[in-house]
């Protein structure tokens, strides 16, 4: 049964200045959007929602002909970069602002977490809070009370529950914002980017329950991430959005995959980097021996990554290799062709090194690697030289994974070249 239907749903944002400067044109402009559902007259054809492009109209499309329909326990993950109007989305279903034009129609009571806070009043306690949200949602005071010590237990902040939320950290109001919509039994649930702010361990009891309220009590959930591996864990049922406009609607991993293809990966290098007079890489690649895995990998994935280099004249104490970082920077490992070739000099042409990545040696998040080429303390800048990866958590995996630095990946990976630097081409 279908519970929220949205068709030809478009919301359109003033930029700077509110109305077009002149009285006449404000009315011209309300006649034919209103009265006669035509686009607004001061929008330029073409002009979308894009932050790489500069808007000379003052006018934008945070959504633009949104159609898709959410069936009664589907768990939906909307899905996008910054910009692309997801929370626009959310905020319209939430009837916090109104479409432009177009129609959502939903059955049942909506309770919505959208941002840190939302729905509570600064001045009331943690408890009056939860009263005030209930009753929003048209629950009696009984019904309130019957759920209150589940409310309360889930949100883990028992201690301060009677005091005012203006008092409340971030994580406190989330935590307590989350078990109201939660456990207060809307029929449809809207969760943005706020469980973020939360600490890992109430994440995964967010989850959890959200997982809990639609397969066991057939509610629906619609979940705004960043983070895919969530999406994944958690959705059922995934949408698309680019810039404001409905790119693809379907089962989760197929719209998961075409988001993450679309995304500048920079899994492969190309072209020329570093001293074209002495050495240089001519190309550089991470790849998985799973040729379905072109854009992300997997913790269960081999990890293969290449490197071709050109030298053109003999280098004493040469040294080719690469650092691999976390995310957020951090040196996990570095390894060097000198690892497994002693010589000080290879003669002058083009050679292939490769490099293996064991299974279950990485955990699940992004990664980066960064070549480095040169002599013994003096390296050759080479500014292009990063390849960037994901790793998502194995379908097959079980038990803890872990999130970050995995506790032996400095000896795993610090280790030897496969195979001998391979000449491809001799020079003279």
């Amino acid at each position: 049964m279908k519970v929220i239907e949205f068709e030809n749903v478009s919301k359109l944002y003033s930029l700077g200045k509110i109305g077009t400067g002149t009285l006449g044109r404000d009315l011209a402009r309300w006649w034919k959007m209103s009265v006669l559902q035509k686009e607004d007259p001061y929008l330029k054809i073409g002009q979308t929602n894009s932050h790489n492009q500069k808007n000379d109209t003052g006018f934008v499309w945070a959504l633009r002909d949104i159609n898709f329909k959410v069936n009664q326990g589907d768990v939906v993950g909307i899905i996008g970069k910054n910009g692309s109007g997801k929370s626009t989305l959310l905020k319209i279903l939430s009837h916090i602002t109104a479409p432009t034009k177009g129609e959502i129609r939903s059955k049942g009571r909506i309770a919505s977490l959208l941002e840190v806070g939302t729905g509570f009043h600064p001045d009331l306690t943690g408890r009056e809070n939860i009263y005030m949200n209930g009753a929003i949602l048209g629950m009696t005071k009984q019904e309130i009370t019957l759920k209150l010590d589940e409310i309360v237990h889930f949100s883990g902040i028992a201690r301060y529950i009677d005091t005012p939320v203006k008092r409340y950290s971030s994580g406190m109001n989330v935590r307590l914002g989350f078990a109201v919509a939660a456990f207060l039994e809307p029929e449809i649930l809207l969760v943005d980017e706020v469980l973020a702010v939360g600490d890992a361990e109430f994440q995964k009891r967010a989850i959890g329950k959200m997982k809990s309220v639609s397969s066991e009590e057939g509610r629906t959930v619609l979940f705004v991430s960043h983070n895919m591996n969530s999406v994944l864990q958690l959705c059922n049922r995934g949408v698309l959005l680019n810039d404001g406009d409905f790119i693809l609607e379907g089962e989760v991993n197929e719209v998961v995959s075409q988001y993450m293809s679309s995304l500048v990966t920079h899994s492969e290098f190309k072209g020329i980097d570093g001293d074209i007079n002495s050495i240089y890489i001519k190309s550089a690649q991470v790849k998985s021996d799973n040729e379905l895995e072109q854009f992300y990998f997997h913790t269960s994935s081999t990890i293969t990554i290449k490197l071709e280099v050109v030298i053109k004249k003999k280098l004493p104490k040469l040294e080719i290799g690469f650092n691999l970082y976390s995310q957020f920077g951090t040196t996990l490992s570095r390894s060097d062709f000198n690892d497994l070739n002693n010589e000080d000099s290879l003669e002058p042409g083009r050679y292939l090194l490769e490099f293996r990545i064991p299974p279950d040696t990485l955990s699940y998040g992004r990664y980066i690697i960064k070549f480095e080429i040169g002599q013994l303390r003096k390296t050759i800048p080479t500014p292009q030289s990063y390849l960037h990866f994901e790793i998502h958590r194995s379908p097959k995996t079980q038990g803890p994974v872990f999130m970050g630095q995995h506790p032996k990946v400095a000896s795993v990976i610090r280790g030897r070249w496969i195979s001998d630097c391979i000449c491809l081409e001799k020079f003279c």
